[in-house]
């Protein structure tokens, strides 16, 4: 990229770290930004900033938010009986257009043993705690290896703390991510969620 000006070829360099940008998504979106108005692109620079200075984990669900407790666990017209346990944000986001009201637990990824990230690297320890306020605890981890078997780890170690578990029902594909899935087979499968040992 050698005739590319080092300015606009650092943007692109930047952008095309963005998940699901490859190199000429990259460029057009450099050229964009170099078309668009000074205003426009100071207006993103400062919103890219505050995301990052503002945004913090809820001390509660570990759900992103401005402040914490985040406006989902402080809202006292939502079920406090049931938990959701999800691996990451952008599943909340989805489960929320549901129509789901009950509480979350972001687990903040999934145990991979491949990858090195045990139970120790997720929000494990405040799971077991808080868990036994809840009647039922709905396992929402996607359908693949890594989603099942952190399934199956929180199931074990709640299994002796007299609470319901449950499970999204299987109308999801297999190996699939809940970010994938339509918001109508979504709210099916939380709405006919099973036993999480069925």
């Amino acid at each position: 990229m050698n005739h590319i000006p080092k300015s606009l070829e650092r943007v692109i360099t930047e952008l095309s770290k963005f998940p699901g940008i490859g190199i000429k998504t990259a460029q057009r979106l450099g050229l964009h930004v170099l078309k668009s108005s000074s205003d426009d692109i100071y207006s993103l620079a400062n919103a890219l900033k505050d995301v990052k200075d503002n945004i913090i984990n809820c001390e509660i669900c570990h759900n992103i938010s401005e402040q914490s407790p985040c406006n989902l666990c402080e809202d006292p017209n939502r079920d406090k009986t049931i938990l959701c346990i999800v691996e990451n944000t952008t599943d909340i986001l989805l489960i929320e257009n549901t129509g789901y009201k009950g509480q979350y637990h972001v687990l903040g990824g999934v145990i991979s043993p491949l990858e090195g990230i045990g139970s120790e690297h997720l929000y494990f320890k405040d799971l077991e705690e808080k868990a036994v306020k809840f009647k039922e605890i709905i396992i929402a981890t996607n359908t693949n290896i890594e989603g099942d078997t952190t399934g199956l780890f929180i199931s074990k170690v709640l299994s002796k703390k007299n609470i319901k578990i449950t499970r999204l029902s299987r109308g999801l594909p297999v190996g699939g991510h809940l970010e994938y899935v339509d918001e109508a087979t979504l709210s099916r499968a939380l709405s006919d969620r099973v036993h999480f040992d069925d």
